[in-house]
């Protein structure tokens, strides 16, 4: 039954056609034709407490001021919102810690923060067999020029479709960093379906149209995807 969905959910407007709270959806549908993920913690493991500890020590100071200077600052925001671009953000981010931090050395202490998920990476590879796939995370484009080195599992996967929230100039939950993306892809937001860790950007992707998953275990991703009609009981 082509487009037909049969949602069963936290909240359903059925006068308009949305989807409110989290869903416990199933879905009988051929209408899912991308799936975008968000990449810290659904394709990888991202623990910042180690790349805030290796900040910390190259700069010969505490993590506790790091984390107050980077993140707490709302500075990291700056990054993902495209509102610094990356040599600003990159300059920026050595004067707040107080070190001449180098390129080669940001990188780095992203790198070891990241671990893949190689049960969700295997999930996308099947996935592309018969949908698009991409990824919306949020983060500077660094993060985006520097994946081959951060996280070198993606691009066999996933190729060019690696997107950072920096360079749409708008970070998630923002509606319009998902509509600028999916512009980018050419695809529909009632086509696609995302899915991130965080209640708030699950919340914004709907906000947007896009179908969304909170994601908290590969499990329940699988469940959710078997519910779409976009993975088969093997």
């Amino acid at each position: 039954m082509p487009g037909f969905v049969a949602d069963i959910l936290s909240g359903y407007d059925s006068d308009h056609g949305r989807m409110f709270g989290q869903s416990a959806s199933v879905a009988v549908t051929d209408g899912i034709k991308l799936v975008l993920f968000d990449m810290d913690n659904v394709l990888c493991d991202y623990d910042r407490g180690k790349r805030v500890a290796w900040l910390a020590e190259l700069a010969g100071t505490t993590s506790e001021f790091v984390h107050e200077a980077i993140w707490e600052s709302g500075f990291e925001l700056l990054g993902d919102s495209g509102t610094l671009d990356a040599a600003d953000y990159l300059r920026g981010f050595g004067e707040r810690i107080r070190y001449p931090l180098s390129l080669d050395e940001w990188v780095e202490a992203r790198r070891r923060a990241m671990q893949i998920d190689r049960a969700m990476l295997e999930i996308a590879r099947r996935l592309r067999d018969t949908v698009d796939i991409a990824v919306l995370t949020n983060n500077t484009t660094l993060v985006a020029d520097h994946i081959d080195t951060l996280l070198p599992e993606l691009r066999p996967v996933f190729g060019t479709k690696i997107y950072t929230s920096a360079q749409f100039k708008a970070a998630k939950p923002d509606p319009h960093c998902y509509r600028l993306c999916l512009s980018e892809l050419d695809a529909k937001p009632e086509t696609v379906l995302f899915v991130d860790d965080l209640a708030d950007n699950v919340a914004g992707a709907r906000e947007a149209g896009l179908f969304a998953h909170h994601h908290n275990s590969v499990e329940a991703f699988r469940r959710a995807l078997l519910e779409h009609g976009l993975l088969h009981h093997e």
